[in-house]
């Protein structure tokens, strides 16, 4: 791997991508807990197992929603608000709706709180993304979205290694209150550490001057922040299309892993809580490093000459065919569960390899005053895909093939759908923008 640090440039900007690295992880965390204290929440509530499934669900879709929602917002807010005060508005938020879970009594309770949760947990990514674009060249942005974005692995690595055993010992509310709390002590460091770089102390002018080599100059960027840009006039370009509606046909394959993994491996292993912690564990571990070795590709092939937009196209046709031995994962578990947490890895670690790509599309194709806009644009059609997934297929499906006692069938149907979506984004976003040629607002 290689990453220009040397002291002649400085690399400050490495110390601003593990602060989204920080933030990503503790957005995940608290996403993920819910995944966890499932077992912990049915015997509270008294679910059966079909109302399990239903209860659970409408949980998940109320998140989504939510988070659709706030997508819809969040990325004009941070554009407006900039990066440092809209990053640090929705991590306190999130963090507080992360706390009000463990005062929930019942469904309607973790549906309230999980609304909360989804509309403040949106704001991360467009910041990540636009704190991206401010700090890192073209040519290391997918390699320092691949870094921070494995945040989100490491994240939901820590919550089955601690989460089943806090609810053991201390209560299922402890989880969520101790989890939300991590939050705040990432507000400290991003103020302590955190400024754009034009006004950042504690950079260089050489690392500066090489952060901003291939970007708009200065003076004609001040007049072009000046104009407005209105979500009707971002729909009208196809690079917007292209890349929501990769984040249309992926993003609910993530959250699938993300939701449904612990309850896959539970029902189809006969594994309880506290024993799907190291498959779970090995699944993300896998796919932190897709997010890294991800970002790298790509500029491994522009370091050698290849064009920005071909270097990510053909990183992200790999990655996508990476996906498809995930449909084998049941049939490769009928001989050892562990086969089936490798290609489900495989398919995770392909995923965050891919995401880390397709978040780099829209710095590539826009100026730096729209990423966060076209971020949350693309993230609010990712969660739209994930409610459409959850009430078409995964509610009906499951709930049909629990009743008949052949949930395995349910999963395996879900595993072919997570194994081509990827090649069809790609074909789509390939016909929309072929060369994936920059906005000019």
């Amino acid at each position: 791997m290689t990453i220009n640090t040397s002291s002649s440039i400085g690399k400050y900007r490495w110390t601003i991508c593990s602060l989204l690295f920080f933030a990503t992880t503790v957005n995940y965390l608290d996403r993920n807990v819910i995944s966890y204290i499932r077992p912990y929440l049915a015997e509270a509530f008294n679910w059966t197992p079909e109302q399990e499934v239903i209860d659970y669900s409408n949980i998940e879709v109320a998140f989504k929603i939510a988070y659709a929602f706030g997508m819809l917002v969040a990325g004009g807010i941070i554009d407006k608000l900039g990066t440092k005060i809209g990053y640090a508005l929705a991590t306190g938020l999130w963090s507080l709706a992360a706390i009000a879970h463990a005062i929930a009594t019942g469904t309607g309770g973790f549906i309230i709180a999980r609304i909360f949760l989804g509309v403040t947990e949106a704001g991360n990514f467009p910041a990540a993304i636009k704190a991206t674009s401010e700090w890192f060249p073209q040519k290391e942005r997918a390699l320092a979205t691949g870094i921070f974005n494995s945040g989100s692995n490491i994240g939901a690595i820590i919550v089955p290694l601690t989460v089943p055993q806090i609810a053991e010992k201390f209560g299922w509310q402890w989880a969520f209150i101790l989890t939300g709390i991590v939050g705040f002590v990432w507000l400290i460091l991003w103020f302590v550490l955190y400024e754009v770089p034009e006004k950042q102390k504690r950079l260089s002018a050489a690392e500066l001057q090489y952060i901003n080599a291939d970007q708009t100059p200065k003076n004609e960027e001040k007049i072009e922040d000046k104009e407005k840009i209105s979500w009707l006039q971002l729909l009208s370009f196809k690079q917007t299309w292209a890349f929501a509606i990769g984040k249309l046909l992926t993003d609910p394959i993530w959250w699938f892993y993300l939701f449904w993994l612990p309850d896959f491996l539970m029902k189809e292993y006969k594994l309880s809580a506290t024993e799907i912690i190291w498959p779970s564990a090995l699944v993300y571990t896998i796919a932190s490093l897709g997010s890294i070795g991800g970002g790298w590709l790509p500029l491994r092939l522009m370091n050698n000459n290849w064009s920005a937009y071909k270097a990510r196209k053909t990183s992200m046709l790999l990655y996508a065919f990476a996906v498809v031995p995930v449909i084998f994962a049941q049939y490769l578990g009928k001989t050892n569960i562990w086969l089936a947490i490798l290609v489900i890895g495989l398919a995770t670690s392909a995923h965050q390899a891919w995401s880390a790509n397709i978040f780099t599309t829209v710095s590539d194709m826009f100026p730096k005053k729209a990423t966060a806009s076209v971020t949350g644009i693309g993230g609010m059609f990712g969660a739209l895909g994930g409610i459409l997934l959850t009430l078409l297929i995964q509610k009906n499906m499951f709930v049909y093939y629990t009743k008949i006692g052949q949930i395995e069938t349910g999963y395996f149907i879900m595993f072919c759908i997570c194994g081509f979506s990827y090649l069809l984004a790609w074909f789509i976003m390939h016909l929309l923008v072929p060369k994936m040629k920059k906005v000019e607002l």
